[in-house]
């Protein structure tokens, strides 16, 4: 038999060796492995995946919130929330904070960071001052801004010698929101730009301080674009959280929908619905739309960062 020939009858039974042995190794790594995830494969049907079925479920239901008697009404409930204009509005009101606070943070975070990044004394205690308020629960921070922001007694308006209704009036209540979420949550994309900065190789600015560039030459040729990818997180991040808007919103506004319904959100719109109205098959189907709106921006997102990609090479 010639060399060739061996080769061709053994080529097969190596492929099929190595397909075989490869199959062991896995079958063995999820023998070992499935343990340690079984846990978070446990708690996340429960807490995810069975929620979102039971609530798909309900959303095609005319259910209560004793959760007797729910009869099959088919997309009646999605009819209806199609053409609630409260509902609408809500998701308007949403959308509108959204706008405000998302670039509004995104900016503010990274100039802290280039601040943290840049300054030589005490640079651990300016980290602490800048991320310390993401550390307070929603509530206490909602609390706090709700004390500084009271027209007749806040501090705000003594220290700026102003009189602005921040609390009780349509046009400034959704402002009073965004004040205070940038203040509360702006730590939290400080310390993704910080990480970033810290990431940029140093030699990249020697070599421009070589060329003659000057400080504003470095940040727009190499600081940004090293950070284009923390800045696309950080903005998906912040609209997937904006448009959640609800705890800061319900404290400040003493539990309630704000001056003339002009603070009440999406979620919080819902939450009406299914634990005021007692329509637990209207709230569900009113989230199940609003869970679709989630995914829509996410998978625009990522839709967006791939062409970006793959524009760039």
């Amino acid at each position: 038999m010639t060399t060739t020939s061996a080769e061709t009858v053994i080529a097969p039974v190596r492929a099929k060796a190595a397909a075989s042995g490869a199959t062991v190794r896995r079958k063995q790594g999820f023998q070992h492995g499935g343990w340690f995830i079984a846990p978070f494969l446990l708690l996340f049907g429960m807490f995810v995946i069975w929620p979102l079925v039971r609530g798909i479920y309900l959303s095609f239901t005319d259910a209560n919130i004793s959760g007797d008697g729910a009869s099959f009404i088919g997309l009646d409930n999605y009819r209806e929330a199609l053409g609630d204009q409260a509902m609408w509005d809500a998701l308007g009101h949403s959308a509108y904070f959204t706008l405000l606070v998302v670039p509004c943070i995104t900016v503010l975070a990274f100039l802290l960071a280039m601040l943290a990044h840049h300054i030589e004394r005490a640079k651990w205690l300016w980290r602490l001052c800048f991320f310390a308020p993401f550390l307070l629960p929603s509530t206490v921070a909602a609390n706090m801004w709700q004390w500084l922001l009271t027209q007749g007694i806040g501090l705000f308006n003594e220290t700026f010698g102003l009189t602005t209704p921040w609390l009780t009036d349509k046009s400034y209540a959704m402002t009073a929101i965004v004040i205070e979420t940038l203040w509360w949550t702006v730590g939290f994309s400080f310390i993704l730009y910080l990480a970033a900065l810290q990431g940029i190789p140093a030699h990249l600015y020697e070599a421009a301080k070589l060329d003659g560039a000057n400080a504003w030459q470095r940040m727009v040729h190499i600081t940004l674009p090293m950070l284009r990818h923390i800045t696309g997180l950080v903005f998906a991040l912040q609209a997937l959280a904006s448009l959640q808007l609800f705890d800061q919103a319900v404290a400040m506004m003493d539990f309630g929908p704000g001056p003339e319904l002009s603070t009440r959100a999406f979620v919080q719109y819902t939450l009406e619905q299914g634990f005021t109205s007692y329509r637990v098959g209207y709230a569900s189907a009113m989230s199940i739309i609003f869970f679709v709106i989630i995914a829509a921006v996410a998978l625009g997102r990522m839709v967006l960062l791939r062409n970006r990609e793959e524009g760039g090479r």
